[in-house]
């Protein structure tokens, strides 16, 4: 397991957690698209932080579940993760 969250492993956490598919290769081409705008609310991004609580065994950033778009989640919890490790 690495100790980065990859827009690859987002896309899977966003269909698993939220229910929401979105190619990974859509994510990366546009990262500052709003999670509102392609259907992931707040309580999916709670699912998704408390999967990655799970995974890593160490909390996510309290700011994490009003991230509002993929990229600003992914800075904020991989700075956390690098910073846990």
């Amino acid at each position: 397991m690495s100790d980065r969250i990859t827009v690859e492993e987002l896309a899977e956490l966003m269909k698993k957690c939220a229910g929401v598919t979105v190619p990974a290769a859509e994510l990366a081409q546009q990262p500052d698209i709003g999670f509102d705008s392609i259907g992931v609310d707040s309580l999916g991004l709670l699912g998704i932080v408390g999967e990655l609580e799970n995974r890593y065994g160490t909390p996510m950033p309290p700011d994490a579940e009003r991230c509002k778009t993929p990229q600003a989640f992914l800075d904020l919890v991989n700075s956390a993760l690098l910073a846990g490790a």
